[in-house]
């Protein structure tokens, strides 16, 4: 007869426990989203982001240094223009805000941390969509790429080691590729927004860039269906293909299914973000004392990790790098 298997052998103690786990969460593993806006002059709190800010230039490079100095090796910058219009013409103007950020961030922290940018135009568009509307009132796919291309220069050109275009649009990993090639700039990456859904959890996220829609106007036919995770793999690939050198699944949480399907079938590093909505809500259930916000915190970020992701941004992250050793 054989002996009967007591698994909780070894859970038995904490130092037990950390011997035998199988996802470890690492500072470097985090990338923390950081917001610049035009015409401040001191940084503005987001009411639905709690303990998040729009920064000005100067709030922003201290942040980032602070950032660095606790180990946190990237962020990621979105801009928010004091002025919009119908092209968005801030996100590839050399003097638009994030491209003056960038500048400032290069200066100060040199290779230090991984400059990521977003590359995208509803926070500069008066429209607020992702891209150039034609007269149909539909963005225009081909159009947006040739604006697409602009901004990842101009971000390149400000300092940006990663760009990353989160429009969604087809051929975007490819057109931008080749417009970095062609300026000179092989060596910026793209992080692509590969699986990037059309998900009601973004909420907060507007309200940190400032961006309606018109009209009130939805994104569902450019960013993916909810409800589907097939063609998920089919944005991946092609972007892999087009040369893609990190892709990303957003959001986090509610697609840890399309995380792992990702990571089983590329080799590429994976990223995955847990998305302002998702961060909201935890802060929310817990300033009412519902849950335990750090152990809450850790088991989201640490399953994020376990379905496969290599790279997690997070507005999270400063908190994870103060408190994660304690």
């Amino acid at each position: 007869m054989f002996p009967v298997s007591r698994p909780r052998r070894l859970r038995t103690t904490g130092a037990m426990r950390e011997l035998v786990a199988e996802t470890r969460l690492h500072v470097s593993d985090l990338v923390a989203p950081l917001f610049v806006r035009e015409g401040i002059s001191s940084p503005q709190p987001i009411v639905s982001l709690p303990g998040v800010v729009q920064h000005t230039v100067a709030s922003l490079v201290q942040e980032v240094q602070e950032l660095r100095d606790l180990g946190v090796k990237a962020i990621i910058l979105f801009g928010v223009p004091a002025s919009k219009d119908d092209i968005g013409s801030g996100a590839f103007d050399p003097n638009g805000i994030a491209q003056v950020a960038l500048r400032a961030l290069h200066s100060a922290v040199g290779d230090d941390v991984v400059l990521m940018a977003d590359l995208c135009v509803d926070e500069y568009t008066s429209h607020g969509h992702c891209g150039i509307v034609g007269a149909d009132g539909e963005v225009d796919n081909d159009a947006t790429l040739e604006i697409y291309c602009k901004a990842a220069v101009a971000q390149a050109q400000a300092g940006a080691h990663v760009v990353a275009p989160s429009g969604m649009m087809d051929g975007q990993v490819g057109a931008i590729r080749s417009a970095l090639d062609d300026a000179g700039f092989e060596n910026v990456a793209i992080m692509a927004y590969s699986a990037k859904y059309a998900s009601a959890l973004y909420g907060p996220f507007r309200d940190a860039v400032d961006v309606q829609i018109v009209g009130g106007g939805h994104r569902k036919g450019y960013q993916q269906d909810w409800r589907n995770a097939r063609e998920s793999m089919r944005e991946v690939f092609e972007d892999i293909e087009q040369g893609a050198d990190i892709v990303m699944v957003k959001p986090a949480l509610a697609y840890l299914d399309v995380i792992g399907q990702v990571r089983a079938s590329v080799d590429h590093p994976v990223a995955a973000y847990h998305v302002s909505g998702e961060y909201s809500m935890l802060k929310a259930a817990a300033e009412k004392g519902w849950i335990d916000h750090d152990a809450v915190a850790m088991e989201h970020l640490t399953a994020i990790k376990r379905a496969g992701a290599d790279i997690i941004l997070t507005y999270l992250t400063r908190w994870f790098a103060e408190n994660a050793t304690k």
